[in-house]
């Protein structure tokens, strides 16, 4: 059972994306099918989100590069949870995410979709 505490952490987090956020599009590229093969397909999702530089001291070269990208995505209206191979466009650059974290300290509820973007 979902906790109501983490409802209102989300209605929080989504309230501060949305006040000093911006719309950005993560979109999903499914690959084409292994048998028929085909096209791959990009689906765009509409989102809220705030693009931050990590600090330097996070910045080991390895795990975290120099201009990659923490993006705080708001989970409400998201369709889909962002991933690793997903694309985030933030003001007008596109980022691959590296690695995500969704969030959901209940197991159900994200509270807010935290993801490490790498420029394309």
């Amino acid at each position: 059972m979902a906790n109501p505490l983490y409802a209102r952490l989300q209605a929080t987090a989504q309230r501060l994306i949305a006040k000093f956020g911006q719309v950005g599009v993560v979109t999903r590229i499914t690959p084409p099918d292994n048998v028929l093969g085909g096209e791959p397909v990009t689906t765009p999702y509409p989102a809220t989100l705030v693009p931050m530089a990590y600090e330097a001291r996070y910045i080991d070269g390895t795990t975290i590069k120099t201009g990659d990208m923490q993006i705080y995505i708001s989970s409400v209206g998201l369709a889909i949870e962002p991933t690793v191979g997903d694309v985030v466009t933030a003001s007008g650059n596109d980022y691959a995410v590296i690695a995500g974290d969704p969030n959901k300290f209940d197991g159900i509820t994200p509270v807010v979709f935290i993801v490490q973007g790498r420029t394309r």
